[in-house]
C-alpha cells in the first residue's frame, strides 16, 4: 500500500512539473499594460479568420517539443494569398520561407512553429497540406514558412520527434476564439529569462477614431536578457534571478514573433509594423543577442488585399492605409507583442525534462514587486 501511494505521488509530481498551463494571464493578475484595450480574447485570433492549433508532445522524460500552426483564414491560402512581411531582429536563427516573402511579399501558406532540429518535418507537413487540398494538381511549387526555437535542455532536440503528421495534426487541430498558452505546441520545451518559457498571445484593438482595426500576436518564447515586468527590472528581486545570465539559460535564445492584423496593408508598412514588435520584445527585457535568433511574420487578413494566384487580370491593386495613419497600429504592435511574452511565461508551468527542471515564474513574488511599485490594480473590497 505505500509503494502504491508513492507511486501516485511521484505521478502527480510528474504532472505538475510537466502541466501544460497555469490557470491565469497576465491581466487576470490586474497588471494591464499599455493603454490600449484587447480584443474579446487577448489573442492572435481576435483578427477575423485567424486560426491557432497546437500539437504537444510530452513524452518519458525526455521529450518535450510539438508544433503550432497559426492559419491566416479558412479558405485556401495557396490560391488566396495575404500580403505578408518579415523582419529580422537578429538573424541566429531557421526561418525557412523568408526570401520568397521578402521578394514577393505574401505568404502561402500556414505558418508553422517548432524547434529547430524540426524544421524540416514543418516543411513536409505544410507541402503535404497544400497538395492535400489541391485536388486537380495545380500546386507545383509552394513557399513553406517554419520558425523555430531551440528546446535543447528540456527536449531530446537530436531524437527529432516531431513528424509530418504531427505538424498536420497542428494544422487541422487550428481553431478560432481561445489559445492554450504556456507548456503547449512549440513552446512546450522553451525557456525565457531563465523561468519556463513557451506559447503566449495577446491582440489590441485601435479605436473607431483611428480606423477600429485589430492587432493580434503570437509568440514562442525562448530568449534571455534583463527580465521586466510592467516597467519594473525583476533581476535582484525573485528568488533565483540575481543576475541577467541564469545558473539554466544564457541571454542567448530565440524569440518567433506572429503578427496579424485586419488593417489594409502592403508589405511595405506590414515590415514597418513588425519592426515595431522588436520594441515590444524589448520592453520585457530581450536584447536579442548575438545567439538569438529573432524573427517577425506580419501578415493582413483585409479581404480585398487577397492575391489570388491565379489571375487573368495583369494589375491588381492593393489598398494600403497612409504612412500618417500607421502610429497606432505601431502602439498596439508594441504593446500586444510585450503582453503576449509575458503571458506565455505566466501560462507556462514548471517542467522538468532530459536536462533537467526549469521553474516556472514565481508570480506570488511578481505580485508582491509590482505591488511595492503601485503598477498593480488593488483587490476591490
Amino acid at each position: 500500500m505505500k509503494f502504491t501511494w508513492i507511486v501516485i505521488c511521484s505521478l502527480l509530481l510528474l504532472n505538475s512539473m510537466n502541466g501544460i498551463s497555469q490557470d491565469k494571464r497576465l491581466r487576470d493578475y490586474g497588471v494591464k499594460p499599455g493603454i490600449l484595450t484587447p480584443g474579446t480574447y487577448n489573442a492572435i485570433t481576435d483578427v477575423e479568420g485567424v486560426k491557432v492549433g497546437h500539437t504537444t508532445l510530452i513524452k518519458e522524460n525526455h521529450i518535450r517539443t510539438g508544433v503550432t500552426a497559426i492559419i491566416p483564414h479558412e479558405d485556401n491560402i495557396f490560391f488566396e494569398k495575404v500580403p505578408a512581411a518579415v523582419y529580422i531582429g537578429n538573424g541566429f536563427g531557421k526561418l525557412a520561407g523568408s526570401t520568397q516573402i521578402e521578394e514577393l511579399g505574401n505568404l502561402e501558406t500556414p505558418i508553422i512553429l517548432t524547434n529547430t532540429l524540426s524544421v524540416s518535418a514543418g516543411i513536409d507537413g505544410l507541402i503535404a497540406h497544400a497538395l492535400n487540398n489541391d485536388p486537380e494538381g495545380h500546386v507545383r511549387s509552394v513557399n513553406a514558412v517554419v520558425g523555430e526555437t531551440n528546446d535543447g535542455f528540456l527536449n531530446d532536440i537530436r531524437g527529432q520527434h516531431v513528424t509530418k503528421m504531427d505538424v498536420l495534426s497542428a494544422i487541422e487541430k487550428a481553431t478560432h476564439g481561445y489559445v492554450v498558452e504556456g507548456n503547449v505546441g512549440a513552446g512546450t520545451g522553451t525557456i525565457c529569462f531563465g523561468y519556463k518559457g513557451g506559447i503566449g498571445t495577446s491582440s489590441r484593438v485601435i479605436p473607431k477614431g483611428a480606423g477600429g482595426y485589430t492587432v493580434g500576436v503570437l509568440v514562442q518564447s525562448n530568449f534571455g536578457g534583463v527580465l521586466t515586468i510592467n516597467g519594473v527590472n525583476m533581476v535582484g528581486k525573485l528568488s533565483g534571478l540575481n543576475s541577467p545570465v541564469s545558473k539554466y539559460s544564457s541571454s542567448d535564445g530565440s524569440c518567433m514573433i506572429v503578427v496579424a492584423t485586419d488593417a489594409p496593408l502592403s508589405p511595405r508598412n506590414l515590415n514597418r509594423l513588425a519592426k515595431r514588435a522588436m520594441l515590444g520584445l524589448a520592453k520585457t527585457g530581450g536584447i536579442a543577442s548575438n545567439g538569438s535568433g529573432d524573427y517577425v511574420i506580419a501578415f493582413s487578413t483585409y479581404r480585398d488585399n487577397r492575391i489570388p494566384h491565379n489571375s487573368t487580370v495583369p494589375v491588381q491593386s492593393l489598398q494600403d492605409l497612409r504612412n500618417d495613419e500607421m502610429s497606432p497600429l505601431f502602439l498596439a504592435v508594441i504593446e500586444a507583442t510585450e503582453e503576449a511574452i509575458l503571458n506565455s511565461m505566466i501560462a507556462a508551468r514548471s517542467m522538468t525534462g532530459q536536462r533537467g527542471s526549469i521553474e516556472a515564474l514565481p508570480m506570488e513574488e511578481v505580485m508582491l514587486i509590482l505591488k511595492e511599485n503601485g503598477l498593480i490594480e488593488q483587490d476591490k473590497k
